[in-house]
């Protein structure tokens, strides 16, 4: 059983989603209360079960009215902000969601006397770069430093679990499609890290492990290109596909054709297509100035063949469990 320390509290921005939810979970089994602030709190009920009876709880809060920031961190010892999307949709704004949100976030923070600040960024960020998503993280970042100085701040590369956008995306893709799109000759580098590693460095970090003012850089144990993910997925999931080598040029072109369909229906956008055209790895100085999952303690973080085989299986022609009929 897990017993409460010193009656902590941990605020959680977007605790009902993909990173947020393991980051709750991790908090909650370090004896943190939890106060999981997201925009649909009624649909958030999934989080109570990883904790003891009252010890995770949800409250409405929307990062573009800064008063319901401000009233979710009341009382907070620590704030996580675990919100980002990968493509721009209606009022959900890259500059509303990675930028204003989190300025708002570290603003409340700092006036509300909160100790630790851990802001969830991207690998990619960089304000130079020609995509719309980079920008904003980085933007997002200078905002949040700007607020809150001593904040820590997350820069995860592809990040992998049972919900995550990556192998699930293409996986399904392969089921419906006889080719997977090999974009940029699929030379890019990743760095995947197992989403409950990031959150137990999350939770590391609200418990005082991580130096504040500080940038980590968060990538699993292996380097794999993109083509080397693609290959893998097709092999877990049992699926022979060909490939379509794609130059940058030729999937910026596709991605502005499909640009009218529904998020769920479109390979990649075009900001995505531009992200593609950088690697996403931890850098050398990450890795000689101590700015690593390492230094948050997780010295053995999951591989992406530990983890990713069992929840493809059910994208195997013969579905899930069809290996124990024969």
């Amino acid at each position: 059983m897990v017993e409460l320390v010193e009656d902590r509290l941990a605020v959680v921005f977007g605790g009902s989603g993909f990173v947020g939810r393991y980051v709750v979970r991790a908090l909650a089994r370090e004896g943190w209360r939890v106060r999981a602030a997201c925009r649909r709190p009624d649909l958030a009920g999934h989080l109570q079960p990883m904790g003891r009876v009252g010890q995770i709880h949800a409250v409405q809060a929307n990062l573009r009215y800064p008063d319901s920031v401000a009233r979710a961190v009341v009382g907070a010892d620590a704030v996580v902000n675990a919100v980002g999307i990968l493509a721009a949709s209606g009022r959900q704004t890259f500059q509303q969601v990675h930028v204003a949100g989190p300025r708002a976030i570290a603003k409340a923070a700092r006036e509300g006397g909160v100790a630790r600040l851990v802001h969830v960024s991207a690998l990619g960020a960089d304000s130079k770069s020609p995509s719309n998503y980079a920008r904003s993280k980085a933007e997002g970042e200078a905002a949040v430093l700007e607020a809150f100085p001593e904040a820590v701040i997350m820069r995860p590369s592809i990040v992998f679990g049972p919900e995550d956008e990556f192998f699930n995306r293409f996986a399904a893709m392969a089921r419906v499609s006889p080719v997977l799109p090999l974009i940029g000759g699929g030379r890019t580098r990743f760095q995947p890290v197992f989403v409950a590693d990031l959150a137990a460095a999350i939770a590391a970090a609200c418990d005082g492990k991580a130096k504040g003012g500080t940038i980590y850089e968060i990538g699993g144990p292996e380097v794999l290109s993109f083509r080397q993910l693609l290959d893998r997925t097709l092999a877990w999931t049992g699926r022979e596909r060909g490939y379509v080598n794609l130059p940058f040029w030729l999937a910026k072109l596709l991605a502005l054709l499909t640009w009218p369909l529904p998020a769920g229906l479109r390979p990649l956008t075009l900001d995505q297509v531009r992200m593609l055209q950088k690697d996403n790895v931890v850098s050398a100085a990450a890795e000689r100035e101590g700015r690593t999952l390492a230094a948050l303690g997780i010295e053995r973080p999951h591989a992406v063949g530990t983890m990713v085989p069992a929840y493809l299986e059910r994208f195997r022609p013969r579905g899930q469990f069809s290996h124990y009929r024969g």
